[in-house]
């Protein structure tokens, strides 16, 4: 493999580890203002996350390629209600979408088709992901001037059977 790719797939690693971090720290800012829902959905994030790492991780050894670890970041946790959390979110996905696209273009230019083909499941996770915080965040924007739908909304996140803890 590419040194320079593996570098940036070892790269990719923490930073599915970081966006885990990150989703910690919004699961606990939701249930600090008492927002469980909001805390499942993000919970569940979490593990989707994880997930992401391991995946690269495994692939990375079934090719017998060394691993490096980054020191993980603490995340920035100035968030000011659910609406600007889950709009760094979504542009927390916007930035790993784009590292994902980096890393299939590096795939594509040093011929390694192998992790192109494996890149290209996470292409294809990263519109789900954009899209599912775009639908949260129209839906949080379209109760801005009502205060209490934002509850309901946060009431049916937390009955949602997909976000299971």
């Amino acid at each position: 493999m590419d040194k320079n790719l593996l570098e940036n797939l070892s790269l990719q690693i923490n930073k599915e580890l970081y966006s885990a971090y990150l989703y910690f720290a919004m699961s606990i800012y939701f249930l600090e203002i008492n927002m469980e829902g909001f805390a499942k959905v993000i919970k569940n994030q979490i593990k989707e996350e994880l997930n992401h790492a391991k995946k690269i991780y495994n692939y990375l050894l079934s090719r017998d390629e060394e691993i490096i670890l980054n020191d993980i970041k603490a995340p920035d946790t100035n968030w000011i209600n659910p609406y600007d959390t889950i709009k760094s979110a979504l542009e927390h996905e916007k930035t790993i979408t784009n590292d994902i696209k980096h890393l299939y273009e590096m795939s594509k230019e040093t011929k390694d088709y192998a992790t192109e083909v494996f890149l290209q499941w996470f292409i294809e996770e990263q519109v789900e992901e954009e899209s599912k915080f775009r639908c949260l965040l129209d839906k949080i924007e379209q109760t801005k001037n009502l205060g209490c739908e934002i509850i309901h909304i946060d009431r049916n996140l937390k009955l949602d059977e997909e976000y299971i803890e």
